[in-house]
Order: structure tokens, then sequence, then C-alpha cells
């Protein structure tokens, strides 16, 4: 059973997996900051004449806190077009690799040879 876990665990795709969700992590961390404490501030700041706008919660009008709601929807943006351009990004890459000129194997060159014995006989 040990063995089993460690062979899944080793696996390319879970450790990818294991890698992505740990980066993804910390981009969000870093988006959400940049979001909560820049944009959003120099986008809504001006437009209602805020002064002292400390935090984005501060924004609300009566219970509803759409400053949150706006910061949310600025952070979905931003991460969707950032993980839409590195998945863009590695389809080119793919789309770039040459598959390796293999020697023929001994069935293929087998076959080429019957072939070619074959056009040189005439047509019976």
């Amino acid at each position: 059973m040990l063995k089993e876990f460690k062979d899944f665990v080793m696996r390319g795709n879970v450790l990818d997996l294991a890698v992505a969700v740990v980066i993804g992590a910390a981009f969000t961390a870093i988006v959400s900051s940049l979001v909560d404490a820049v944009i959003t501030p120099l986008l809504l700041t001006p437009a209602l004449k805020f002064a002292h706008l400390e935090n984005i919660e501060q924004l609300h009008w009566g219970a509803v806190k759409w400053g949150s709601f706006v910061s949310a929807i600025i952070k979905f943006v931003i991460i969707a077009f950032i993980l839409f351009l590195i998945v863009k990004g590695f389809k080119s890459l793919e789309k770039k690799k040459v598959p390796s000129a293999t020697a023929p194997t001994a069935t293929e060159q087998l076959l080429a040879d019957i072939l070619a014995e074959l056009k040189k006989k005439p047509n019976v």
C-alpha cells in the first residue's frame, strides 16, 4: 500500500498539480494585495471623493459592501487573464515541439525493403 501511494504521488501529474496549487495560492495573494491596496482605491476613491479610505470594506451602501464586490471582480479578471496567457504560452510551446527523427525499427526497415523490391519488378 505504501508503494502504491509513493507511485501515485510521484506521477508527474500529481506533482505538477501540487506545484500549481501552491503557485496559484501565492499568486492570488499577490493579486489580492495589489487590487485591495492599489487598484480599487485608485479607481473608486476619486470618483466618490473619499479622502480617508483606509479599507475597501468602508465602501458600502447600506448593508451592501459593493467595494468588496468590485474588488473581487477585478481580482477574478486579472487572475483569469494571467492564467489565459500562461495556458496560451504553454500551448504555443507544445506546437513548436518537433518530434525527433528516430531510426526505423527492424519491421519498418523490412517493409521498406520489400516495397523497394516490389517496385523493381515489372507488373505481371
